[in-house]
């Protein structure tokens, strides 16, 4: 039984949220607007300011989609009104970070510099050289550039640099050692 769908939405103030036939869930707040269509399968019922998800039954795909629709419906209602964020940290000699209007530029080693274009909605910031920022809404988007920057150096193992979160760890290995 999935306990996380069971779990009330709480609407705070200053947040809208409209539900139409097909179960396009739109969320406006402060900060924007979102939607997302949900399954026609979960019944969503709104009461004051709090929403609850409801499966029909409890087969294996509506106990699924119970918990995955009230979180995504969640995640909206917190974008709205507080925003997401993620921090990544360069580690390396000579990794830099810079700003250039809308544009990220990455100096990461490679024989040219990684120049990115921000993406709609999010805004990338780097406070430092070795630090990135980026904040938006929508928790998905703001995860996946997230994802996107790291890919371009992952941390390595042996001396730990390249691009990481910044709550990560990484598990760092010994080198090789001499012949005997």
């Amino acid at each position: 039984m999935s306990r996380i769908g069971l779990k009330p939405i709480e609407i705070p103030q200053g947040v809208e949220v409209n539900v139409d036939e097909k179960n396009l869930v739109t969320v406006k707040g402060p900060k924007g607007t979102l939607s997302e269509k949900i399954s026609t399968d979960l019944t969503i019922a709104i009461e004051g300011n709090v929403l609850n998800v409801e499966r029909p039954t409890n087969n294996k795909k509506h106990k699924s989609l119970h918990g995955l629709s009230r979180t995504l419906i969640n995640n909206m209602v917190d974008g709205v009104t507080k925003g997401f964020e993620k921090k990544l940290q360069l580690v390396g000699v000579g990794y830099r970070a810079n700003k250039q209007g809308n544009k990220l530029v990455l100096s990461l080693g490679f024989s040219h510099p990684v120049e990115l274009v921000d993406p709609e909605g999010l805004t990338v910031e780097a406070p430092t050289q070795t630090e990135i920022i980026i904040k938006g809404i929508n928790k998905q988007e703001v995860g996946n550039y997230a994802a996107k920057i790291r890919e371009l150096r992952k941390p390595e193992p042996y001396k730990g640099k390249g691009i990481r979160y910044s709550d990560e760890v990484v598990r760092r290995k010994e080198g090789k050692t001499g012949k005997k």
